[in-house]
């Protein structure tokens, strides 16, 4: 339900567009906004995690995600939801990081790969939910009961998520500013995090829009398309996800150097993208197919190698992903709303075009990561290596 409520609102942009009387760069600042949110909060969220704990910081998170969330479906112009779109944002930034960091608290070394693309696929089954069941009920209720259902089911499973989630790790101990800033410096300096963030934040923006903006790019290029077919094909895209999030993570568990999993997933997956406007539809059910595998195996990685650097192991790690986010978020707030510009302006064949090129371009900047390497298990003793094994290194 977390991520239905990230990808609803792309469902019903044509919707929210003709209700609110809102032109494609206003919708591009409504979708521009829920990033921007989520981007600000990443880093808030991890010094929440160091202070009270994971557990407690994602069950709050979804709580302040539901009401803004459920806020939004009465908004009365496009202004007022980009504004409550932001705020349910931050929501969703006070989540995903914590959450991540517990899941890998409950795994051991050498263990986390599948786990890891899993929850991923949890994520992107979520977004699939969103863009297909989000594009029914806007046809069949309105807009905003898709809005509104989503964030109704967010607070409901928000009560649930204290019974289910186990309580595997110690209350942090009380810190200082002083000792919680010593506590983090090592990972907000690590030259391996940012070398890797600013790396995908370039495909991180490009499967953004691929995702969110297909239906308003169909409803604008494909007019005879319905609303179904235009969201049935991100839908597929992140359906496929699915397979490739556990995939993506149990190969890097497997292989030493992380970079080459990353480097050609990324590499494919910005081809595709610059692909989407010169496809038919018979081309593009196959195109978005690919980019979900690429999309789910190549953020398992992402997401994956974190775990094993020294600086962002432990406790460490929820502010570390936080970090990753906030980078590739805020890169992917300023190309939601340019890429709208772009398509108004310039057309939807350049719109993508800039996407897919500066999916590519950022992608060089994965070779200054030095913490790539996973120790495998030893074939003798069966252990996983070093209790440090040599990842990467702390700045």
């Amino acid at each position: 339900m977390y991520a239905f409520n990230w990808y609803n609102v792309g469902a019903v942009l044509p919707l929210v567009g003709s209700a609110l009387g809102a032109t494609t760069p206003q919708l591009g600042i409504v979708l521009g906004s829920f990033l921007a949110g989520a981007g600000l909060f990443q880093l808030p969220a991890g010094f929440a995690a160091l202070r009270w704990g994971n557990r407690a910081v994602a069950i709050a998170a979804l709580v302040i995600m539901g009401v803004f969330c459920l806020a939004s479906a009465f908004s009365p112009n496009w202004v007022v939801l980009a504004l409550l779109r932001f705020g349910a944002g931050a929501g969703a930034a006070c989540f995903f990081a914590p959450a991540l960091g517990l899941v890998a608290s409950y795994y051991p070394v050498g263990s986390r790969g599948p786990v890891v693309g899993l929850y991923n696929a949890g994520f992107s089954l979520g977004s699939g939910v969103g863009l297909f069941a989000g594009a029914f009920l806007g046809a069949a209720l309105g807009w905003g009961w898709a809005l509104a259902i989503g964030g109704l089911a967010l607070l409901g499973f928000a009560l649930l998520a204290p019974v289910v989630l186990p309580k595997s790790e110690s209350l942090p101990a009380h810190r200082s500013l002083r000792e919680l800033w010593q506590a983090s410096r090592p990972v907000l300096v690590s030259r391996d995090l940012w070398a890797l963030s600013l790396s995908f934040m370039g495909l991180w923006t490009s499967f953004y829009v691929a995702a969110q903006y297909f239906v308003q790019y169909a409803h604008t290029v494909h007019p005879a398309w319905s609303l179904a077919l235009a969201a049935g094909l991100p839908t597929l895209m992140i359906a496929v996800e699915v397979v490739g999030g556990p995939l993506g993570g149990w190969l890097a568990e497997r292989r030493g150097d992380m970079r080459v999993l990353l480097g050609g997933f990324g590499a494919a997956a910005g081809i595709a993208v610059l692909l989407i406007p010169f496809s038919s539809l018979e081309e593009l059910v196959g195109l978005f197919a690919v980019l979900g595998f690429l999309d789910g195996a190549t953020f398992a990685v992402l997401y994956l190698l974190p775990t094993y650097l020294p600086e962002t192991r432990g406790e460490g790690l929820s502010l570390g992903l936080g970090l990753l986010n906030a980078i590739q978020i805020f890169a992917g707030s300023a190309l939601a709303i340019a890429f709208a510009y772009v398509a108004t302006y310039a057309g939807y064949t350049e719109a993508w075009v800039l996407a897919g090129a500066f999916g590519l371009a950022t992608l060089p900047l994965l070779w200054f990561v030095t913490g790539h390497r996973y120790v495998p298990p030893d074939p003798v003793t069966n252990a996983s290596g070093p209790a440090v094994p040599p990842m990467g290194r702390a700045t």
